[in-house]
């Protein structure tokens, strides 16, 4: 009986799932990852993929596999890199099951992950902000600027703040006409001329004036 079909079993019902609790996600780039694998491995041995052993899968085959996926399968190498991660992740789990196969399981695992060229996150320069802050204003040349919004802050915002600091400081106090006289001149007006209360309050009025 193959070793590496309960093997590869076990990995999916015991690692993955049970001790690492992966992802369905996960289990499904893994499951793409082996399905492919055993698919090139069959057609380069001849053999059907129950009949597989753990040594026709050896870092040649997986060599050979991992060239077929850049050249033929045109896969980028981010997404060749993560097959690799599958299959090293497979054969650590095998090292531990099946010791016997420590030779062939070793030199798979010395397969290195290719590198490749990361794209940078460039910053902009003084003349890229300038421009960029400037590009609100420009499109409306015609409106006065104390009228212009805040960056990121729409028209109707900025009525409703407006009309929200209204409510909290309450409503405006008016303002006493300064043709109206107080209340003891007016009175003081009605009597008569020679009253000391009018005189009084005349000489009251005068003093307040000053």
């Amino acid at each position: 009986m193959s070793l590496l079909a309960p093997t590869l079993e076990a990995f999916f019902t015991e690692r993955l799932l049970t001790q690492r609790q992966a992802s369905a996600h996960t289990v499904s780039a893994y499951r793409d990852t082996f399905r492919l694998l055993l698919r090139f491995a069959a057609a380069a041995t001849g053999k059907p993929p129950s009949q597989l052993e753990i040594d026709d899968l050896d870092a040649r085959v997986i060599g050979r596999f991992l060239e077929d996926l850049e050249r033929n399968r045109h896969n980028s190498v981010r997404t060749r890199n993560a097959r690799l991660a599958a299959i090293h992740s497979l054969f650590r789990y095998a090292a531990l099951r099946h010791p016997e196969h420590a030779d062939v399981i070793q030199r798979v695992l010395a397969i290195p992950h290719k590198r490749f060229d990361r794209a940078l996150v460039c910053f902009l320069t003084r003349e890229e902000i300038e421009a960029l802050l400037a590009a609100p204003q420009s499109r409306q040349p015609d409106r006065p600027a104390r009228s212009r919004p805040a960056p990121g802050r729409s028209p109707d915002r900025s009525a409703r703040l407006r009309t929200h600091r209204a409510d909290l400081r309450g409503p405006t106090p008016r303002r006493r006409p300064s043709s109206v006289l107080p209340r003891q001149e007016s009175q003081a007006a009605m009597r008569p001329a020679d009253s000391p209360d009018r005189r009084g309050a005349q000489d009251v009025a005068c003093r307040t004036t000053r």
